[in-house]
């Protein structure tokens, strides 16, 4: 039996892992900023305990991670699931519209892991297990300021790996790509308030997409779901898990174009080691 503490559990991936977890006889601690949905899906149950968390708040995060330990002595997996998106150009997105979404899914996220950390190193065990994305990997038109943090949570990610294993602690980035959840909603995507002309062909595309293909997307929330609470028991867990047949195909792009590149610039990439005054 594991024990979860999951952000963002409200909706979406978030809620559905919840789902799947007390399903296979675990125990969840699922927060969000209003919880009520949350207590409206699941009802009364020993299993879970739904808490109000804003990760952006740190009283909040201090609040509910006390709050998980109360009520079931230890935190087994963290799921880094809340965040939201930002559609529109890198110029059309404002600071203070790039700051929000940075404080929300790399700040949040950071808060709530070194909140979580102290009790998983006093048990020698425990699971980080951080929502990312393709856009992890991959940047596109439209999608730089999102795909910015979430480059940042593949970077935490690697280095928590390193540090944490020693300790009996893994951490784990999950990479969905399009899936079927409300992502693409007005209350889980914002669109930048500024519109470029010049960006018509580009930015303005990504736009008119995230209208129009809301719970048409590849992946199916559910299957993901499943996938990631495998994940949580496994004994050795992946660094990254890519989801999603869309996301396979960007990333098998991205690495052939890195490898390419690499390839192409060998000699000037090589050329720049110091080699001293005989050498020089």
């Amino acid at each position: 039996m594991k024990t979860w503490l999951i952000t963002g559990a409200s909706r979406g991936f978030g809620i559905l892992v919840a789902e799947e977890a007390l399903r296979r006889g675990d125990r969840v601690v699922a927060s969000a900023r209003n919880p009520a949905a949350i207590v409206e899906r699941f009802g009364s149950t020993d299993h879970l305990t739904a808490l109000p968390l804003d990760v952006t708040d740190s009283a909040s995060v201090t609040d509910a991670v006390d709050a998980a330990v109360d009520s079931f002595a230890s935190i087994d997996v963290l799921l880094n699931n809340a965040g939201y998106g930002v559609v529109g150009a890198v110029e059309e997105t404002s600071v203070d519209e790039a700051r929000k979404v940075f404080d929300v899914n790399v700040f949040g996220l950071l808060a709530v892991t070194r909140a979580v950390l102290p009790v998983m190193r006093a048990q020698r065990s425990g699971h980080l297990i951080h929502i990312s994305s393709v856009a992890g990997f991959t940047g596109s038109p439209g999608w730089g300021v999102y795909a910015a943090t979430k480059h940042a949570v593949e970077a935490l990610n690697e280095s928590l790996h390193a540090e944490l294993a020693p300790l009996g602690i893994r951490s784990t980035a999950i990479e969905p790509g399009t899936f079927r959840t409300d992502f693409l909603d007005a209350s889980s995507l914002a669109a930048a308030g500024s519109e470029i002309a010049d960006y018509v062909d580009t930015a303005a595309v990504s736009r008119q997409w995230s209208a129009s293909a809301n719970h048409a997307q590849v992946g199916d929330p559910v299957r993901a779901a499943k996938a990631i609470v495998d994940v949580a028991h496994m004994q050795d867990p992946p660094i990254r898990l890519a989801l999603g047949s869309d996301c396979y195909a960007r990333l098998r792009k991205k690495f052939a174009t890195l490898n390419d590149d690499l390839a192409q610039w060998r000699s000037t990439t090589l050329s720049t080691d110091y080699r001293g005054p005989e050498g020089a």
